[in-house]
């Protein structure tokens, strides 16, 4: 009995050390070239109202109820939503809002886990488009590390980013050019 308790204390020390090497922070992050100006794109992240048209987790859970608090749009503009498993639930509140910029927003995560990261849209003129940046960062915690060594968390929400990208470029492409 005793040498199956010594080889499961040592798995288990090997399990721990593992973990513990992996990256105390973590990014995803995403890109895409729209044809439009930064003025014509802006708002549809900055004002988490129009989040629907585009975001892929609106699409995940149609049903998800969503809450807005706070100013209407920019810094201070709040959402918190609840949904089924896929979309789990938080809030975003954005942080920092840089007209035709940046857009920083606080995402805290209730379930399926707790978490707080950051999030941000980067907006930059390049040959006559707009490149537009989607980021997510934050801080891996243990469990956060144990689940990263098992899923692919780059690949996962990428994913979804790039999916929110191709969303938002349609509809960005397809509005009219924003007049002052």
């Amino acid at each position: 009995m005793l040498p199956i308790l010594l080889a499961l204390a040592f798995i288990a020390i090997l399990f721990i050390i593992v973990v513990a090497g992996q990256p105390d922070e973590f990014i995803v992050s995403r890109s895409t070239k729209i044809s439009a100006p930064s003025e014509t794109i802006f708002p549809h992240v900055n004002d988490l109202h129009k989040w629907e048209a585009w975001s892929p987790w609106a699409k995940m859970d149609p049903n998800a109820k969503n809450t807005f608090a706070g100013a209407p749009a920019g810094a201070g503009a709040s959402m918190s939503w609840a949904g089924n498993k896929k979309v789990g639930a938080g809030r975003m509140t954005i942080v920092e809002s840089r007209p035709t910029d940046l857009i920083r927003i606080k995402l805290e995560f209730f379930k399926p886990f707790e978490a707080t990261n950051t999030a941000e849209f980067s907006f930059k003129l390049e040959g006559g488009q707009t490149v537009v940046i989607w980021s997510m960062f934050g801080k891996n915690n243990f469990m956060g590390k144990v689940f990263g060594l098992f899923v692919n968390c780059d690949k996962m929400i990428g994913t979804d980013f790039e999916k929110g990208l191709t969303a938002i470029k349609s509809v960005a492409e397809a509005a009219p050019a924003h007049k002052g």
